[in-house]
């Protein structure tokens, strides 16, 4: 029995704009069903990904299939199976909300109704206002309900959260759940960590055009989290506490009788127990938070950047104003 396509493959994709390398090889793979968060500062390269995707721009080299269709050759076929929610969009202007929302049914042949769809995103009783008199938020939450007509294969979130209140944001990570539950597989791209790790199957870090890592969020805080691991031994001597300073991947140390705290990535955690059973100690107790997804990324790409883009920026807050 032939196995179905995934939702979305990425092979060797490439894109340069002049002497600008956007792309450098991006491999991926989204299975269906599945949340997948790709994560990255401003400038990193998502949207060019998406961009690609949706052929809204074309490789430099490497190719992009949707459902095993060729995003470039039949992006016709691929638009139909996807719902968008870009990054960057104007309202038409004099268009209703619900002149927008009935506009997306015509354009995929649809049957949804627009009030309804428009109640589900939280805009009941704004579907005859004029959208260019829509704040930040509820313009995306319009936007939204734009995605979701025709009961998208695949929903495509580019930075979803942006302008929403708390309860914008809630309602988003909710109609994720639901469509997900429906059978749809999101693609969610934002800068906002806490957004990624709350709603995500499994996560890509992006960074100065290169995929460094895809792994589950639990995954990645393994490999390459820094965080707090404390051991609880006795005797502690002064030489095991310098022994455990000295490993590599140990940033720092902290101790006081029967007690050392070590901040490390989740590998070296090991090492620092080994470590303190060869200098004589018998481990009583081991305490060990997970990490952050703010510090996985900071393991993977360097504190506080993407690798060298101007002006990047990784935000841990969950509401943007």
């Amino acid at each position: 029995m032939a196995t179905s396509p995934p939702a979305v493959e990425i092979d060797g994709l490439h894109k340069r704009f002049g002497s600008v390398t956007a792309l450098r090889g991006i491999d991926l793979t989204v299975e269906r069903g599945e949340v997948f968060g790709f994560l990255g500062p401003n400038g990193a390269g998502k949207s060019t990904t998406i961009d690609c995707l949706l052929d809204y721009l074309r490789p430099t080299e490497g190719g992009v299939e949707v459902f095993g269709i060729d995003a470039q050759q039949e992006s016709g076929r691929v638009r139909q199976r996807v719902g968008v929610l870009p990054d960057g969009y104007d309202t038409f202007p004099e268009y209703t909300a619900r002149d927008h929302v009935a506009y997306a049914i015509d354009s995929k042949d649809a049957t949804d109704d627009p009030d309804a769809l428009l109640d589900r995103v939280g805009l009941a009783g704004e579907e005859e206002r004029v959208a260019d008199d829509f704040s930040k938020g509820m313009t995306q939450r319009l936007m939204l309900a734009m995605a979701l007509v025709g009961d998208p294969d695949l929903l495509v979130l580019d930075e979803p959260s942006t302008g929403l209140d708390p309860n914008g944001v809630r309602l988003m990570r909710e109609i994720v759940r639901e469509e997900v539950d429906r059978g749809a597989t999101v693609f969610f791209s934002s800068h906002i960590l806490d957004q990624v790790e709350r709603v995500s199957d499994r996560v890509g870090i992006l960074a100065d055009g290169e995929l460094v890592a895809v792994d589950s969020v639990e995954g990645l805080r393994g490999a390459g989290a820094v965080s707090a691991l404390t051991v609880h031994c006795d005797p502690l001597t002064e030489s095991a506490v310098d022994a455990v300073g000295s490993l590599a991947d140990v940033e720092s140390v902290e101790a006081e009788e029967g007690r050392i705290t070590a901040t490390c990535a989740g590998p070296a955690k090991v090492d620092v127990l080994d470590t303190l059973r060869e200098h004589g100690a018998e481990i009583r107790d081991v305490e060990s938070d997970a990490g952050s997804l703010e510090s996985v990324f900071a393991a993977y790409t360097g504190e506080g950047g993407d690798g060298g883009g101007a002006g990047a920026s990784v935000e841990a807050t969950g509401v943007a104003e």
